[in-house]
């Protein structure tokens, strides 16, 4: 269920009691909805159920694949589209933004929602976002350490509140939905998302999916705080052969059952809202296309009542859409070809390779996730949230995950803790941008390497707390006074299958940098800004520490409350991966012996 039954009976006295008036907003504000030459009144039923059998009975075959299709707003999709198309979701994604302020946002998205609502039925829109650490696509938001870093916290509670800011960010821009979280298992270092799971361990990921679905949703969907999660990348995304971005995944019954199952199952419990099918293959078979994994297993075995989806294009980009619908997939993410989809699939109803019983599951999902949300009864914008956005109690919050992100890998000579009253050299282009240090889906799908508004980064936080500080982006100088040099290194931001890479280690520059300093006779803090770990064997030996920073996001800041030891702040993170002594080791699990670091490894203590 996507809600406890418990709840079902409060909710549905709770949208009654609070005026039929709002459950359909019409044109003419009435309760009553003209459809053909009847007159229905919703209110007549009781509980939700009826009412979304009623509206379900009411609606035409168009009405109801226009449900089952998202598209992104700003892409062939005017506000009209909605009202002709019965377009059912929209999506914001990479592209052209609303404007700068979080009232341009919510302004656009009520303009689309105001046309779904002048439609015959005037069933409201969805508004989904990839807000996968933060709410990452707005500037000036809090940008939480990708979940990489979340994982290397140990730190539930911590996950969730992330979690519950997000959806606070979220809500003050105009969405309900957000695509996340990414559950994916990491298994290979060369894989371009390795940074969206939370770790390779099962029962990390279990307990990180849990607290993360608890934040976006709260008790209640239907709560003006809360907006509906997505478990994905269902299924095996992180365990493609050789880690290729939607490459085939290669799975035993009880791999699928023992390792990859377990987390989507804990989703499910915890009443997820939705599920989103997963680039890659199982066994040969495309997710989106696999009927066992989807319709017998996760639906009809697991019980999953809410809504699954398709990633990207996956309508169609698969195959036919009746293959992806008949699969158990309810809702197709088409980004500006919602017309082929629905005219493909309406022909596969109207030859019955696509029965009514099919659709008409599918929009009962989504008419009960709407209904959940509270959208029928105040679909538009939750404009309260908008001034919190950015709020300094968040950017505390994403502070801590941070520090407690930070995995000390090594620490010799008494490096750190840094002295206040000491001079210290910062080198590195990632030590003063925000861009750099945050990755991708940071502002854009395939982050940035500007800064952007709002954020802090290392080099400020080093500011902060040290009087004497030079800063070369270049790395050591001849005229360099400090004795002790913090070297900020890593990747640059990439995400999805453009991250896919074999060449896992620094640049040149980057190594040559280290390598300067040390020969300097500087003490070498070495900080590592990357989204999986790195082959790094020579950098680690010449550095007095090394901190792996993963993706801090925006609060940068917060890497030196370790350096520094804040507040007696000590060393909390621990690996999430475990970290490879040499490229041929890879793939490495976090069982294998081979590791230079084992999974769960770092310094507690300075």
């Amino acid at each position: 269920m996507i809600v406890r039954k418990s709840h079902i009976i409060f909710l549905s006295l709770l949208t009654f009691l609070s005026g039929c008036a709002t459950f359909y907003q019409s044109q003419s504000d009435k309760v009553m909805c003209q459809w053909g030459t009847e007159q229905f009144d919703l209110c007549q039923f009781d509980t939700k159920q009826q009412r979304i059998e009623a509206l379900l009975a009411a609606m035409t075959l168009d009405e109801k694949l226009g449900q089952m299709t998202m598209s992104i707003w700003h892409n062939n999709v005017t506000p009209e589209i909605i009202r002709e198309r019965f377009i059912g979701s929209i999506i914001h994604t990479e592209g052209p933004v609303p404007g700068p302020t979080a009232s341009d946002w919510m302004d656009k998205f009520d303009e689309f929602q105001r046309e779904a609502m002048n439609t015959r039925l005037g069933i409201p829109l969805l508004t989904g976002v990839d807000a996968v650490h933060g709410q990452n696509t707005f500037e000036g938001a809090v940008i939480f350490p990708h979940n990489i870093g979340m994982g290397a916290t140990r730190n539930p509670e911590l996950i969730q509140r992330a979690a519950e800011i997000t959806a606070i960010e979220a809500a003050g821009t105009g969405f309900s939905w957000t695509f996340s979280p990414c559950i994916a298992m990491p298994e290979h270092e060369h894989w371009g998302r390795v940074y969206e799971g939370f770790t390779e361990d099962r029962d990390l990921t279990i307990q990180a999916t849990i607290a993360s679905i608890r934040g976006y949703q709260g008790e209640h969907l239907w709560h003006r705080h809360t907006i509906a999660g997505t478990a994905k990348h269902y299924l095996g995304d992180g365990a493609t052969t050789g880690g290729v971005e939607g490459g085939d995944a290669v799975l035993s019954e009880a791999d699928i059952r023992q390792r990859h199952l377990p987390t989507y199952q804990a989703a499910v419990e915890q009443g997820v809202a939705s599920i989103m099918v997963g680039f890659n293959s199982v066994n040969g078979i495309p997710m989106h296309q696999h009927r066992y994994l989807v319709q017998d297993v996760l639906k009809d075995e697991l019980g999953f009542e809410g809504v699954v989806l398709t990633d990207w294009n996956g309508g169609i980009r698969f195959g036919e859409p009746h293959t992806v619908i008949n699969a158990g997939v309810d809702i197709a993410m088409q980004p500006g070809n919602h017309d082929e989809f629905l005219t493909k699939l309406k022909a596969s109803v109207l030859d019955n390779t696509v029965s009514m019983q099919r659709i008409d599951d599918a929009v009962r999902r989504i008419l009960t996730m709407k209904y959940d949300l509270g959208l029928f009864a105040d679909p538009f914008a939750k404009r309260e949230f908008a001034e919190q956005i950015g709020a300094p109690e968040h950017r505390k919050v994403a502070r801590q995950a941070v520090r407690e992100s930070l995995v000390l890998l090594k620490n010799d000579n008494s490096a750190l803790p840094l002295d206040r009253s000491e001079s210290i050299a910062v080198v590195g282009e990632h030590a003063n941008n925000s861009g750099l240090q945050s990755g991708g889906w940071s502002i854009h799908w395939q982050g940035q390497k500007e800064s952007y508004a709002g954020a802090s980064t290392i080099l400020d936080g080093i500011n902060e707390f040290a009087g004497n500080v030079e800063f070369n982006v270049d790395g050591c100088s001849a005229d360099m006074q400090a004795d002790k040099v913090v070297a900020v290194v890593g990747e640059l931001p990439y995400a999805e299958g453009l991250g896919d890479s074999d060449e896992l280690w620094l640049s040149e520059t980057h190594k040559n940098m280290i390598r300067q300093c040390a020969e300097m006779g500087k003490q070498v803090i070495t900080v590592l800004i990357s989204g999986r770990p790195l082959i790094v064997n020579d950098e680690l030996e010449i550095s007095d520490a090394f901190i792996a920073a993963w993706l801090p996001g925006s609060e940068g800041a917060g890497v030196a409350d370790l350096l520094f030891s804040v507040n007696g702040f000590t060393p909390k993170g621990k690996l999430p991966l475990a970290w490879p002594a040499r490229f041929g080791d890879l793939p490495l699990s976090q069982y294998d012996d081979k590791a230079l670091f084992p999974y769960g490894y770092g310094m507690q203590a300075f």
